[in-house]
């Protein structure tokens, strides 16, 4: 098979050009996911401080002052996890898809019961006591969605006031929720954990949508830098490169009066057009004295 030298040059270039954009793909696909989910990260690590925040105010602030309230009617808002909910609930109804919840394994509120997959971090939280939080993906039927969870651990004694026994509990406390539940809690043990989920979908979209804008420019670089190349290749070494040809094949016809190579440029095409014109002399003046 015959092929030219600008259709061989494209053909390299064209097999250059398919593996440096698949690598840069590759490499460009996984350093965006890759800060979509820091940012995504973040954003999670940031309701997870506020609700932290919320808990620690409640339990400094709020609760002391209701401590006697609650001998006659039980009042949530001191309870630290519940003003935590409460408070991110404004959050949440703002950014679908963004959550808090003070998961446990045996709440007190029955909103707090933890699900399948929250029952089983936090279990992975118990059993790895080492761990200060576990940050994971899931799928949920709006798309990809990553939780970060920190472990919920009874460190103080005073809590065991509401949640050793039944009959230990405030009487108001029982009225509210009931006996059956939220009780007999181990000291120094995770029991639940406060689990905050972020859907990835958008810093995913916007990964992607960044990477697609990438590739395209790059794809329209490399066909500006092709079509350059090829008027390079064209005028600078083919066209020339033809007409050495021609006049090439006119020496060899004898025509030597007509035979005339260019040696424009400083290049080693010139160099070239010098030694043919030097032979195109030498062959000249050979048939002179031949003729002589």
């Amino acid at each position: 098979m015959n092929l030219s030298l600008t259709l061989k040059f494209n053909l390299a270039f064209l097999v250059v050009f398919a593996a440096g954009f698949a690598a840069t793909g590759f490499v460009a696909d996984r350093v965006l996911r890759e800060n979509a989910v820091q940012t995504t990260v973040r954003d999670a690590s940031l309701m997870i401080e506020a609700a932290t925040a919320a808990q620690n105010y409640t339990s400094d602030q709020v609760t002391p002052l209701l401590a006697t309230q609650i001998k006659y009617a039980f009042v949530p808002q001191s309870i630290p996890a519940y003003s935590a909910v409460e408070s991110l609930l404004a959050i949440q109804k703002k950014f679908p898809g963004f959550s808090y919840k003070s998961a446990m394994l045996d709440p007190t509120n029955p909103r707090d019961r933890a699900t399948d997959w929250e029952t089983d971090v936090i279990r992975r939280l118990h059993d790895h006591p080492e761990l200060p939080e576990l940050i994971g993906e899931r799928a949920t039927p709006s798309g990809p969605s990553l939780y970060i969870a920190r472990p919920t651990r009874i460190d103080s004694a005073a809590c065991l006031e509401c949640h050793s026994t039944p009959s230990a509990a405030p009487r108001t406390m029982i009225d509210k929720y009931g006996p059956a539940n939220g009780f007999n809690w181990p000291l120094h043990e995770t029991i639940g954990a406060q689990v905050v989920s972020v859907p990835m979908s958008l810093p995913l979209g916007q990964a992607h949508s960044v990477w697609r804008t990438f590739m395209l420019s790059f794809a329209a670089v490399f066909g500006c830098v092709l079509i350059a190349l090829n008027l390079m290749v064209h005028f600078l070494v083919t066209k020339r490169l033809k007409a050495l040809s021609r006049a090439a094949d006119e020496a060899s016809l004898g025509k030597l009066d007509t035979a005339s190579f260019s040696t424009r440029g400083g290049d080693e095409i010139a160099s070239l057009a010098v030694s043919f014109n030097r032979m195109k002399t030498s062959l000249v003046e050979a048939l002179r004295m031949l003729g002589a």
